[in-house]
Order: structure tokens, then sequence, then C-alpha cells
């Protein structure tokens, strides 16, 4: 490690930091989509890792900004984290995540995101997955069996180039229902929502979007999908997202997913671990979740400022010992005195309540797991019994966190 230096990556650099990255992950993209990689890296930070002037190592990350419980919070979130075959497993790829954590820290950013490529790297650096998303599938081969009256107001197809301006702020405004989710940009809408060829499968359809409501009121709900059709299997409808106000327009939109003339399946990757389709589906044979998978990974780079920035539903007063072994400010116990007023951590000598990784905190940071399903695992010590349960109650959120921005 003496030998390799870590720094900023030039604009003159990018094309050089992507041939690096596709050697790593055993791709060869065609142009448009090179340039697509070039253009995302340019509104990324961008770290290197250098040895004799060689690069050997890549992190960028995307200057987001994440919705967490009560609120937001700028958050860097890693992608295109590569390192050379030529220089694995000697601490590349910690010095680039912890150059990555000082700029974060430096910067205010106390929390840091990522999907994972693969689940056992990055728990070591102290990610744990804050989200799930479930996949489910629709035989819509006969029409769809619900146990509530969908709404009844007006469906319309919207044309994509339309869609960012339309949808944006209904986003936006559904954004603070659920934590974990990124704020847009109108670029981003274009440039991964709707383009229009689907770099996984060529052959489905460009976006399609429709919207429920009225066009000259407010817009209740709508949903992103893509469809194909083959000789030799049902059509398909891939649905990538589905938002409404209420389980009546949600349900409405699925019942028109699923009886487009020329299909027979709906797929929908990402859905909520707690969407509503499961309990108002009039026929779970019908409606089915064939897989569950962690989304986004969170870490707690500066857990103060993390927890005291979310909101509390009901009130603990407990001292965690957390372990951290990446970023030793966050180590050590700390008392966390929360209620739905605020909250403040402070360090304490105090004895533990509970002990637990700084990664299973960030598991729980959104409310999407449990501690008590930590404590469970065995991966926490409650040394005063009732701490999991308190500390579970307080960080419940009435919805689950999720999101279905892949980066």
């Amino acid at each position: 490690m003496e030998s390799v230096q870590f720094r900023d990556i030039p604009e003159a650099g990018i094309d050089r930091a992507l041939s690096l990255a596709y050697l790593v992950f055993h791709e060869t993209p065609e142009e448009e989509k090179r340039k697509h990689h070039h253009d995302l890296l340019l509104d990324c930070t961008r770290i290197g890792a250098y040895e004799n002037g060689e690069l050997v190592g890549l992190l960028a990350a995307f200057p987001f900004t994440v919705s967490v419980p009560g609120g937001e919070l700028p958050c860097p979130c890693l992608t295109f984290v590569s390192v050379a075959p030529t220089h694995r497993r000697r601490g590349v790829l910690s010095g680039l995540i912890g150059e990555l954590f000082a700029r974060a820290a430096a910067d205010g950013a106390p929390i840091a995101a990522l999907w994972a490529s693969e689940d056992a790297i990055y728990g070591r650096f102290g990610f744990g997955p804050a989200t799930r998303g479930h996949t489910v599938e629709i035989d819509s081969r006969r029409p769809l069996a619900l146990r509530i009256a969908p709404d009844d107001r007006p469906l319309r197809l919207v044309d994509p180039a339309d869609a960012p301006a339309l949808l944006g702020p209904y986003y936006d405004r559904t954004r603070a229902d659920r934590a974990g989710r990124i704020a847009r940009t109108e670029a981003w809408w274009r440039e991964e929502w709707l383009v229009t060829e689907d770099e996984e499968d060529d052959a489905l359809s460009p976006p399609r979007v429709v919207v429920l409501g009225d066009p000259a009121g407010p817009v209740a709900g709508y949903a992103i999908y893509r469809t194909r059709t083959r000789d030799d299997a049902p059509g398909l409808v891939r649905l990538d997202e589905l938002e409404a106000d209420t389980p009546a327009a949600q349900a409405a939109l699925w019942r028109y997913l699923a009886s487009i003339d020329l299909t027979g399946l709906v797929r929908a990757w990402g859905r909520p671990v707690d969407d509503p389709l499961h309990l108002f589906a009039g026929d779970r044979d019908q409606v089915r979740v064939t897989g569950e998978f962690p989304a986004l990974w969170v870490r707690l780079v500066d857990v103060r400022a993390a927890l005291e920035a979310r909101s509390w539903a009901a009130p603990v007063d407990v001292v965690l010992d957390v372990r951290d072994d990446r970023v030793p400010a966050n180590r050590g116990r700390h008392r966390l005195t929360a209620s739905p007023d605020g909250c403040t951590y402070t360090p304490t000598g105090d004895p533990a309540d509970l002990t637990l990784d700084v990664r299973d905190l960030a598991a729980c940071y959104l409310g999407g797991t449990g501690a008590g399903a930590v404590l469970g695992a065995g991966l926490a010590t409650e040394h005063t019994p009732g701490t999991a349960a308190a500390l579970d109650a307080a960080l419940r959120t009435p919805r689950l966190p999720h999101t279905v921005d892949e980066f």
C-alpha cells in the first residue's frame, strides 16, 4: 500500500477509468453505452488508486440526496467500484472506501449507500442491507382478481418525453412516504428511467407511461413499464415502477397492466416488501412473490449525525456500544435519547444496554430491519432485557423503506 496513492481522477482520465471498470466486470459496451457511462462519471466524485502513475483502482460516488425517516440527507452513493485483477487483496479497496468516508465526513454527509454486486464484500466495510425488494409475477391470462374496487378515475398514456415534468413533482411528494429514495433530477429521469432501449433486454419495447387521474386534476398514480411478445411464450409486461396515492389507485394500475392485450405475464422487479397488492389480490396463486433480495445498502459514516437527523416514533433512552473497525469516531458507548421531539447521541461511560456492529445499526437505520431481528440472529448482545424491543418501537416507520433506483 505504500506505493499506492489515492487522488481525484480528472475528467481527462474518465475513459481510462471506464476501461478498468469494463475489465473488472467483463464488459464490452457499445459506444452509445460507453458515452452514457462517461456522462454519468462527469457528475460523480471520482477517486482513483494509482501506482507509479497507473490507475489500479476506481471508486465513483453520485452526489445524491436520500430520504430518511422524517427528512433527507446528502448521501454519496457508490458505483463503478473496481480494482485491477493484478492488485486484489492489497488493500486498494480499503483505501478507496476509506478515502470516500473521509470526504463524506468532511462534506457533512453522515451516510453513504450502494447496491452490492457481491454481498460478501461490503459488510466488512460497515454497509448493511437497509431496504429489501420483492420480485412479483402476475398470471394475466385471466382477469386480475381483486378484493377492493379499483379507482375509477381515467387512465391515460403519456409521452415519455413529457413524463419528467409531469411525474417528477408527484414523485418528489411521495419520497417522504418511504425512506431510502433518491431525489431524481430531470437528467436522471431521462437517462435512467425513460431511455428508449433497455440495456438488459433489447427485445423489450420503449418505456410506456400510464397515469391515473383526470388531465385537468392532480396525478393520482402512475406506472412505467415495457412489453415484449414472443411466439413461444406469453407476452410479457415488465413493470419498472408503480406509485399511487391509495390502494384503490394502485389497484386500478395493476388491473390495467394485467389486461394489456397479447400479454400473459406481468413481472415487477423491486416491489416493496409491504406492497398492499399482497393483501388486496383476490387470488395469491395468481399473484406470486418469486424472489426477495437486499437492495440499498447503507453505511453510517457519522453515527451521531445520522441518528440525530432522523425522526423517532417513540421515546427511547439506551446506551449503545457500537463496533466499527473502519471509522474510530463511531466506536464505543453512546447514550441514545430519542423521542418524537428529537434525539441526542452522546459518549458515555455508563454500562451498555446493547452491543452491535455498525453494519447492523445501518441495516436498522431506515426502519427496514429490526434490532430484535439482529438480536435474534445472534449478531447483537442485549445486556439489559427489553432494549432491542424499545429501540424497535422508536425506529418504526409507517411504511418500510424501499427504492428501485439502482446505480
